[in-house]
């Protein structure tokens, strides 16, 4: 059996890959190793700019025009006439993409462990959970787009130095602001955020692993909660490794990767659905049509830079970060710069 193109991971990046190939008339598989495709651990925020508006007929869980940001020194709200931030139920997003995917005419199978990548042979090997069997499937071209932990750039040889983490809890309650705390003392060059869902609240918290451990970030998560009044302690915590260790896309001729498992999740804000659906998209174009001029997706390896930049600047020292965190605030405050030129999407 062989298949035009084979994306290993059914996320938004390998949803958004396999959209764009099937419309464009390529045999498409997507692979997944989870039994339900979308669930993830996540903040759930999604910017309105950069990407709500790209899913007709999906509903946010709940929109923001107002921003809350608070550090050491200052408080802001930063009010738009649109809303700047949206929440999403990523179990529901995953299942929204892939009824799109399926109806474009690509297969998605799910419980299918990746074992092997042959490039010489342009072929990979599968196991299938509920069966056991293995299977062996040429590609003309593979898509990595299996997250922070990828066995496609694994198999590549390409290693993750520069990682992030994500602790997150989900508290049930009424919330209506959407809020980010910084404070270097705690966080490091990262911060905590409460984003209201339809009737829970994602509190968690964001850093760098580089700056602080994520055991300690946890404790000071689980400090700054209970002086906020946030009764986490009595939650379940799950928690994501992040990758932004970005160094390139495209590999070996037909082998691509997409998402977090190239990296693209930005090391200042953790942000990855964006990236994620604009790279995957960007591949699928580029393999149908190697011309396409991908507009987006160069200015989205732009703006990734910039951040990663930022990331490492501000993971130098804890006053490096606090400054940075400062400025930005103050900025957002006045009006110098407005609320999406700090986003993925600006």
């Amino acid at each position: 059996m062989a298949y035009d193109i084979i994306i290993v991971g059914g996320g938004p990046a390998g949803l958004a890959c396999a959209r764009t190939a099937a419309d464009r008339g390529m045999r498409t598989l997507v692979i997944e190793r989870k039994r339900n495709i979308g669930k993830k651990v996540c903040a759930g925020g999604i910017t309105w700019n950069g990407l709500i508006q790209k899913l007709p007929g999906f509903s946010a869980e709940k929109t923001f025009p107002s921003q809350h940001l608070f550090s050491k020194f200052q408080r802001a709200k930063i009010t738009a006439k649109t809303p700047i931030i949206a929440t999403v139920n990523r179990q529901k997003l995953g299942q929204y993409m892939a009824g799109i995917v399926e109806n474009s005419g690509a297969e998605i199978r799910t419980s299918c462990l990746l074992k092997t990548v042959d490039t010489d042979r342009s072929e990979i090997t599968l196991s299938y959970r509920d069966t056991g069997s293995v299977e062996k499937i040429k590609y003309n071209y593979l898509v990595g787009a299996d997250g922070a932990s990828s066995l496609v750039r694994r198999h590549l040889g390409i290693p993750v130095d520069l990682t992030g983490v994500g602790i997150n809890y989900q508290i049930p309650g009424e919330f209506s602001k959407m809020q980010w705390h910084f404070d270097g003392n705690l966080f490091a060059n990262g911060y905590a955020w409460v984003f209201p869902h339809a009737d829970t609240a994602s509190i968690g918290a964001y850093a760098n692993t580089k700056v602080i451990q994520p055991a300690l970030l946890k404790q000071n998560l689980l400090q700054w909660a209970k002086k906020a009044g946030f009764g986490i302690d009595k939650g379940t915590p799950t928690a994501e490794i992040i990758n932004f260790d970005y160094r390139g896309w495209r590999f070996k001729g037909n082998v691509f990767l997409a998402g977090e498992a190239a990296g693209l999740v930005s090391g200042l804000t953790g942000e990855g659905i964006y990236p994620a659906i604009i790279s995957g998209s960007a591949i699928a174009q580029y393999i149908s049509s190697p011309d396409s001029p991908l507009a987006e997706f160069s200015r989205l390896l732009a703006i990734h830079k910039k951040h990663l930049t930022m990331a490492l600047m501000t993971g130098r020292n804890r006053f490096a970060g606090t400054v940075m965190a400062e400025l930005i605030i103050f900025c957002l405050r006045t009006g110098l710069i407005p609320f999406n030129r700090i986003e993925m999407a600006n």
